[in-house]
């Protein structure tokens, strides 16, 4: 029988994995461990490995010489971001990755939304006076969506329904990309230049990918042509973001406010549980700030995105080590 081994699975994800098992007659076992120079000795016997990683995979090109020695092909990736693998030592030793690319530009799109609705209407700045025994409603006065500019970075699958989405409601829509404009959203969104982007919008939000082209797009050059009154989203990747640029801008009132649903260091906090502040200060700091909205890591957190990372990950494995080919390699 042909056996798959899965890395740092979820107990939510499990019941998709057996489901998938059972529909394909494939043998899926799974560990609560990261794929890592310590445990890629677990993946000897196995016919393919699928994987899902917080932290980056190896350091050492040894790490892939040694996959390839069991055989192994692939490595297929439960997830949008392969930013953990050095794909250039994957295919010097003929492994074949894959990702997810669209297990749901909705879920991610819907966190986005749900986050700009709550900045503009000042919820958080709401609740820290809530928490006080405070009821009043002076200073906090909101916006409507009708009235406001949103300007999306990356129109990507995620960026492209969140335009489409705020198109609905009535804001308007810029954007930018570094791929050409697409045709599909004409009418709904307009492409412009990075610095009239940053000049314009009410509301930022980042759907890019991570990576070293992107390591600190958004810095203190780029909040300071912001407007003061502008609220700030990064659902994409931490590292995307300056974090001490950000913090910066915020204390200096050079945006209005900020929403977090990934930060940089993330690995060191997110899935875990601290009685008291956590080991990243840049978190800490951000957690005290009454108009910073943060969320851990939780914008593909839905059921129908959960299922389609398992089943499609599951999928690309089964095609390349049946000799067969996947849409979604690198």
């Amino acid at each position: 029988m042909t056996k798959i081994l899965a890395y740092n699975v979820r107990e939510d994800e499990q019941p998709f994995i057996d489901q998938w098992a059972k529909e394909h007659d494939v043998q899926v076992d799974s560990t609560l461990k990261e794929l890592h120079d310590d445990t890629v000795g677990m993946v000897q016997g196995y016919d393919g490995v699928d994987f899902k990683q917080r932290t980056v995979v190896t350091q050492s090109p040894d790490f892939y010489k040694q996959l390839a020695s069991y055989g192994i092909i692939q490595l297929s990736a439960r997830s949008a971001g392969i930013d953990t693998v050095n794909l250039k030592w994957a295919k010097e030793n003929h492994l074949r990755v894959t990702n997810v690319p669209s297990y749901s530009p909705e879920a991610v799109a819907e966190l986005a939304l749900t986050q700009a609705l709550q900045l503009i209407r000042h919820i958080p700045q709401f609740n820290d006076r809530l928490s006080d025994n405070n009821y009043v409603v002076l200073g906090l006065r909101s916006q409507e969506l009708t009235e406001l500019t949103v300007g999306i970075i990356g129109v990507g699958r995620i960026g492209g329904t969140l335009a489409r989405i705020f198109h609905a409601l009535g804001a308007t829509v810029i954007g930018n990309d570094l791929r050409a404009p697409r045709e599909d959203l004409r009418g709904v969104m307009t492409y412009v230049s990075k610095e009239e982007l940053y000049k314009r919008a009410d509301i930022i939000s980042m759907h890019v990918w991570g990576g070293e082209d992107n390591y600190h797009l958004i810095n203190d050059k780029a909040f300071a042509q912001m407007k003061s009154t502008t609220y700030f989203i990064n659902d994409s990747r931490g590292p995307v973001v300056d974090t001490q640029a950000l913090i910066r801008a915020l204390n200096n009132q050079q945006i209005a406010g900020a929403a977090l649903d990934v930060v940089e260091d993330e690995t060191k906090i997110f899935n875990q549980k601290f009685d008291g502040p956590t080991p990243i200060e840049h978190y800490n700091q951000l957690k005290q700030m009454a108009n910073v909205l943060l969320t851990p890591h939780v914008a593909f957190f839905t059921d129908h995105a959960v299922k389609n990372m398992v089943m499609q990950s599951l999928d690309d494995t089964l095609a390349i080590i049946s000799g067969g080919k996947s849409e979604h390699e690198f």
